[in-house]
């Protein structure tokens, strides 16, 4: 197609409708042999958006699946489905032609031949030239969760995890399902560069449960597994933040690139928190750890006998570290997290309100994790409280229910509006 042609093209209307990140960049997109092949036309879109010139490459087992001119439609563009002596491979792989490759979805097939230099498919041979002229690969697989765990596989993966980008697929119903089109656009987004706003900015953040003991061997905890703290730690690094996390006994991993300081009790936190604050500027504090409210006021040093017929344990109110942030560093931007159960919107809105004033806050995430949270815990509805630029009229803004790494998104973008 030529320039004139693909300038008028009425898909090309969308682009940059959503931003411009992606502007004058390149993506070559191939389309290998999957059911999930039909969501690369909605992903193709997505990254026209944000300002992506996508050409697509598809597989002789995608066109009997779907038209190539559904792909052409989509993105104003030629589709590759075979190799003629216009040498589309190298117009489109070699040496800077292409500032991206991405494989979506991704087969083992596909997978395969890559990893062993076989190119005798379209995609396959724009992968082994893009291969060698060093252009970022990314791939997102999708299979039978036994073919994704097949030994073979695995060694493909091996070979070629620290040299191309793997975006990890969805295990759900036995099958290792290709990623959502919005997920893969954000590896994508976060790739051609950092956040401008958060680029090298200090962030100290709190995640995971607090556990008070009452004696040597009972404790009092909750049920926080320090996710989503820790999944906005990874939206913080992989926007260029420098990341400090408090981390209670969550089961969850920290991210890498993160500095982690392991706690226990929530007096070990509020220690390591006012040390931090004492010691370094922050530019961000994050409280988003499940301190507990109440510990034991006095700890047996011996296991409690068990032959009584009942227990009294007397609690006291434990020391409320983010009270404490905005004494010790004035101008840090600081988030706080309030978690209710079984409360109307406007009751939860209140509440945060509440803490918001308290606390000297910038913005409070306010929670549900009543009892549609406990049904799913993996999912969640949050709202942001705050207030607007001059600190007057209080503002919100809601999630709507999203998994959680969606939700640590959505988090990442409002702490990043309040960085402008």
């Amino acid at each position: 197609m030529s320039a004139k042609n693909l300038a008028s093209h009425p898909s090309l209307d969308i682009v940059s409708s959503n931003g411009t990140e992606l502007a004058g960049k390149k993506v070559v997109l191939c389309i290998a042999g999957s059911v999930a092949a039909y969501k690369a036309i909605e992903f193709s879109r997505l990254l026209m958006r944000h300002g992506a010139d996508v050409t697509c490459v598809a597989s002789n087992a995608v066109t009997k699946l779907i038209q190539p001119d559904y792909f052409k439609w989509a993105t104003g563009n030629k589709v590759i489905t075979k190799l003629t002596g216009d040498l589309e491979h190298i117009k489109l792989a070699d040496y800077n032609q292409s500032d991206l490759i991405i494989v979506y979805p991704a087969t083992a097939n596909t997978l395969g031949k890559l990893a062993n230099g076989i190119d005798d498919t379209p995609i396959s041979t724009v992968l082994t030239v893009g291969f060698g002229s060093k252009i970022p690969i990314m791939i997102c697989l999708a299979m039978h969760a036994s073919m994704y765990e097949n030994s073979a596989v695995k060694k493909n993966i091996d070979f070629l995890k620290n040299k191309i980008r793997f975006i990890s697929p969805k295990m759900i119903e036995g099958k290792a399902k290709a990623p959502e089109p919005e997920d893969v656009l954000e590896e994508v987004l976060q790739r051609f560069g950092a956040s401008p706003l958060l680029k090298n900015k200090k962030v100290l953040m709190t995640a995971g449960p607090t556990v008070e003991k009452i004696d040597p061997i009972r404790m009092i905890t909750n049920q926080s597994s320090g996710r989503t703290g820790v999944l906005l730690a990874s939206e913080l690094i992989s926007a260029g933040a420098k990341v400090t996390m408090i981390y209670g006994p969550g089961t969850e991993k920290p991210p890498k690139g993160a500095r982690v300081i392991n706690v226990t009790s929530s007096k070990e936190m509020e220690y390591a928190a006012k040390k931090e604050l004492n010691q370094k500027r922050w530019d961000v504090v994050i409280m988003a750890a499940a301190i507990s409210d109440y510990v034991p006021e006095n700890p047996s040093k011996t296991k409690i006998k068990s032959d009584k017929k009942s227990l009294t344990i007397r609690l006291k109110k434990a020391p409320k570290i983010i009270d404490q942030v905005k004494k010790l560093q004035k101008d840090v931007l600081l988030v706080g997290f309030k978690a209710e159960t079984n409360l109307t919107q406007s009751s939860l809105v209140k509440s945060a309100q509440k803490k918001l004033e308290e606390t000297g806050a910038d913005s409070i995430i306010a929670n549900d994790v009543g009892s549609r949270y406990q049904k799913n815990p993996n999912k969640n509805n949050v709202i942001v409280v705050g207030y607007d630029a001059d600190r007057k009229k209080i503002k919100t803004k809601s999630s709507g229910w999203k998994n959680k790494e969606r939700i640590a998104k959505f988090i990442r973008k409002e702490i990043e509006s309040k960085l402008k």
